[in-house]
């Protein structure tokens, strides 16, 4: 959604540090810098990143990156594993060797393979690791193409072979179990958000009800966003000063300007498109609420706990949101902000004003939102946790110089 800002809380790894050999298709692209400031917060454990395609070096910057080759046939290998056999793409026992002695050779004790289709991926390397090998869980990554046969068999071999899982949210892990996963791998790892960062202020209802509204995100299906257009055209009549700010880039940006059209209010809805770092959190200081309202499109695609609403949340934007995925796990309703059923903009709208109409409960939610995100998604502490997996998985620390 925004362009990263290394993060440099932590100390930097010591150099006897063990590795924690890092897997990721392409090492970085924009809407990942969650992972980046989870790769940099390590401390305890030296990451070595394991990658395809390297991307944005300037924005992700970071020394050790391996890029591992790709076999002059993967084209003819979508055709026959993809299209013909109608299962995962996989890699090639001989990618899977190759990938095995790099962990040798770099010394790692651990690998992370981020996001669960991935994990599918390397499945023929799950089978011949000579580390464990832990695979985390994002959000859509736990279903993708899980109707189909084979995929969901190969789903469940990676889960089997795999020695943790990690989730974003209680949400994905129940998820996991219900296709298959053994409850007592599954570890929950919260996204880390960096609060010394992010400037929290406290809001207060404007007095000349201009309320500034926004949502953050890709837009697509899931974010709900034309029921947030719905309940913004209701919210609207009572309070015509206020304006709405949809920022991001997405399959449905017509679609959703041309609903804001019919509804009356495409004045005062703004679609800024992609923002900065910068310009994001600008955008979150000069807000009032921030709108989330994610809903289950047909695909079964849902989020875990997006990003950008904890970044809100952080900055004391009041969250106004929807009883789905990971959700509930972040937004206390009624303290931190408020919860409503999937797709039901009138709910959504009556919410909205309920706050509107109260600017000391509107101020009180401004504080929690802060409290909640401090109190559960604090990156440092997301980071120990994360080190404490690796050591639970098998990987060993070495001892202090001066140990007898």
């Amino acid at each position: 959604m925004s362009e990263p800002t290394p993060h440099h809380d932590s100390p930097p790894p010591r150099g006897d540090a063990p590795v924690a050999a890092q897997y990721l298709a392409t090492f970085l692209k924009p809407e990942m810098l969650h992972i980046y400031r989870q790769i940099t917060a390590l401390h305890a454990f030296r990451p070595v990143v394991l990658c395809q395609n390297r991307e944005q070096p300037e924005a992700f910057p970071f020394d050790d990156v391996r890029l591992l080759p790709k076999p002059r046939t993967r084209a003819l290998r979508r055709i026959w594993q993809k299209q013909i056999l109608g299962r995962p793409i996989t890699l090639y026992r001989s990618e899977a060797q190759h990938l095995a002695n790099i962990l040798r050779e770099i010394r790692a004790q651990v690998l992370h393979v981020y996001f669960g289709h991935m994990g599918v991926h390397l499945l023929p390397l799950l089978e011949i690791s000579p580390v464990p090998i832990i695979v985390s869980f994002h959000g859509a990554d736990a279903g993708i193409d899980l109707e189909k046969p084979a995929h969901l068999a190969m789903t469940r071999r990676m889960l089997d072979r795999a020695t943790l899982l990690l989730v974003r949210s209680e949400s994905l892990a129940q998820r996991l179990t219900a296709i298959g996963a053994d409850a007592r791998k599954i570890r929950l790892h919260r996204t880390g958000i960096p609060l010394g960062e992010i400037s929290f202020q406290q809001r207060s209802a404007p007095p000349d009800g201009a309320w500034r509204c926004v949502q953050a995100c890709r837009l697509i299906a899931k974010k709900g966003l034309a029921t947030t257009l719905r309940a913004f055209a209701e919210f609207g009549r009572e309070f015509p000063q206020a304006t709405l700010s949809i920022a991001g880039e997405g399959p449905q940006l017509a679609e959703l300007q041309a609903l804001a059209k019919s509804l009356g209010i495409a004045g005062r809805v703004a679609f800024p498109g992609f923002l900065s770092q910068v310009e994001l959190r600008a955008l979150y200081a000069s807000a009032h609420f921030f709108l989330h309202p994610s809903e289950t499109p047909p695909d079964g695609d849902q989020e875990g706990v997006p990003n950008s609403m904890l970044e809100a949340m952080a900055s004391g934007l009041p969250v106004l949101a929807t009883t789905h995925g990971g959700i509930p796990e972040a937004v206390e309703h009624g303290a931190s902000g408020w919860l409503v059923p999937e797709r039901d903009h009138t709910a959504l709208a009556q919410a909205w004003l309920a706050l509107a109409r109260h600017p000391t409960r509107y101020a009180q939610m401004s504080a929690a939102a802060v409290a909640r995100v401090a109190a559960a998604f604090d990156l440092t502490a997301q980071a120990r946790l994360l080190e404490s997996y690796y050591r639970e998985a098998g990987a060993t620390l070495p001892k202090p110089t001066n140990a007898k």
